[in-house]
């Protein structure tokens, strides 16, 4: 089928790709698909309330050398129970319409689809692009606004006395290993220098996608930079390019990313030490104390056993590592056990248990001092 001289002069207008040219011939003529859905979309007019935002451009406004891709994207809302058609198609703002697109859902509630599309420009432009939602229910984004303003290049004769640029770029670090964790993690650093002071304006490259802009005041030699992030592992490119009063294209610099699981932390473990025991032959009793340790934030249960036998009982908390004293009071001996023996103190963490014995002396019976005897009187 051949293109309309009316459709291809608003394309022309609107600055669009040979691809996008490709998607408005397609858009001119509706399939069976379309015309099913635009059914759809009539019968369920008073169906689930759908709402989708406003495009955004990647970049909104480019000012710089052509061929450019932009990116768009809106986010659509969809209410699902059970199985739901989402039936959508862009709308360009040379009045064209592109092919309709349709996503099975399933579930229940609230769903959020992001719809994306690039755009190649070549040439000046100013434009907008929306979504139009088909089905379940029909609805109409707002307009999201863009333009594109391509860099002329200089074609006249240069001399001695013409402003020169040139730019250098690196990554820092080159190499990263490590948690992937949100935050920069490969800063990238541009050197542009120039042989007279004047106003540059750059862009960085990363990957072959314009990611960063920038404009500034540059007497002699002056860096730039921008980050990133990543979240899995990857390697790749960033480049520096200066886009006026003159043009220069930096090295690229290379990076490589290797993102790693955390290490475990350590298992909490728990331990007993330098456990004393004492006899009270004044009532024969024996005592003991002892220090308990936790090399991590727990819980420590511990337990006094005389001659195997518990007699106390007791729970230690620690906000970290770090050890605390625990004591057994004067305890009154009988039978056997006051011939010695042996007090046992056991710690149980989160993670192990640890015992930890100490002998105790006999009682030895207190001799009752003798009262002295009276003196014979004179």
């Amino acid at each position: 089928m051949k293109f309309s001289g009316l459709a291809a002069r608003r394309a022309a207008a609107f600055g669009a790709s040979a691809a996008m040219l490709a998607a408005l011939t397609a858009g001119l003529v509706a399939s069976p698909a379309q015309a099913a859905t635009a059914k759809t979309a009539a019968k369920t007019a008073a169906g689930p309330k759908v709402s989708v935002s406003a495009p955004k451009a990647s970049p909104g406004e480019f000012d710089g050398s052509c061929p450019v891709k932009v990116n768009f994207s809106a986010k659509i809302k969809v209410p699902v129970k059970g199985k739901t058609e989402l039936a959508y198609r862009w709308l360009h703002g040379d009045g064209s319409k592109g092919k309709v697109k349709v996503i099975k859902l399933s579930g229940k509630g609230t769903k959020t689809v992001t719809v994306k599309q690039a755009i190649t420009f070549k040439e000046d432009v100013k434009g907008w692009e929306a979504v139009q939602v088909l089905g379940p229910k029909k609805v109409t984004s707002k307009k999201g606004y863009f333009s594109v303003s391509c860099e002329k290049p200089l074609d006249e004769v240069r001399t001695n006395w013409d402003f020169s640029v040139s730019a250098r770029a690196w990554a820092s670090p080159s190499s990263y290993v490590g948690e992937c964790t949100p935050g920069d993690k490969i800063d990238f650093v541009g050197l542009i220098k120039v042989n007279r002071p004047s106003w540059v304006r750059y862009r960085w490259v990363l990957n072959g996608d314009v990611v960063d802009y920038g404009k500034i005041k540059v007497y002699d030699a002056r860096k730039v930079g921008f980050g990133i992030s990543p979240r899995h592992s990857q390697r790749g490119w960033a480049q520096l390019e200066v886009l006026r009063p003159d043009g220069a294209v930096s090295n690229r610099a290379y990076y490589k990313v290797w993102c790693k699981d955390p290490a475990p932390a350590p298992a909490v473990k728990v331990s007993a030490s330098s456990l004393v025991t004492g006899t009270n032959n004044d009532g024969c009793k024996v005592g003991a104390h002892a220090t308990v340790s936790s090399t991590g934030a727990a819980k420590v249960q511990w337990t006094w056993a005389v001659n195997g036998q518990s007699v106390l009982k007791g729970e230690a908390a620690f906000d970290g590592a770090g050890s605390k004293t625990v004591a057994l009071g004067d305890l009154p001996l009988t039978g056997d056990a006051t011939k010695g023996g042996n007090v046992t103190l056991t710690v149980t963490g989160p993670n192990n248990s640890e015992a930890i014995t100490q002998s105790y002396a006999a009682c030895t019976p207190v001799t009752p001092t003798p009262s002295p005897s009276p003196s014979p009187s004179a």
